[in-house]
């Protein structure tokens, strides 16, 4: 399994679909453009979709705290897709460290999933 991250921005709708382990060399590669939106909007909305998703490597976690330091009070409502356990565990450690609306969807209700990330959230 290759590590793989595919990120669609439609305004302040972010989707990401992660496969094997998120790395730095991601982070980098995508930064630039979240730090466009949020600057643009204000705030993100994020789905994230984990197919065979495995965590992150160190460095890769490392930036991913970063990115909640700095970013967390700018995500509005987080959508976690996920197929394994620790998956659905993410959306409740989510919780405790932004004040986004963190809510978790198994893997068949994507659709779900992107409807609700979609709604308007006031």
């Amino acid at each position: 399994m290759a590590d793989e991250i595919d990120v669609t921005i439609d305004e302040d709708l972010v989707e990401v679909h992660a496969t094997g382990k998120l790395t730095r060399q991601m982070y980098e590669d995508h930064m630039p453009r979240l730090n466009e939106v949020i600057d643009k909007y204000g705030s993100l909305r994020i789905l994230f979709f984990m197919k065979d998703f495995q965590g992150w490597s160190a460095d890769g976690l490392w930036e991913d705290i970063k990115f909640e330091s700095k970013h967390g009070g700018d995500i509005s409502r987080l959508a976690i897709v996920g197929e394994l356990r620790w998956h659905a565990g993410m959306a409740e450690v989510c919780n405790m460290f932004t004040s986004a609306t963190v809510k978790y969807f198994d893997p068949g209700d994507l659709e779900v999933a992107r409807e609700w990330i979609a709604a308007d959230p006031k």
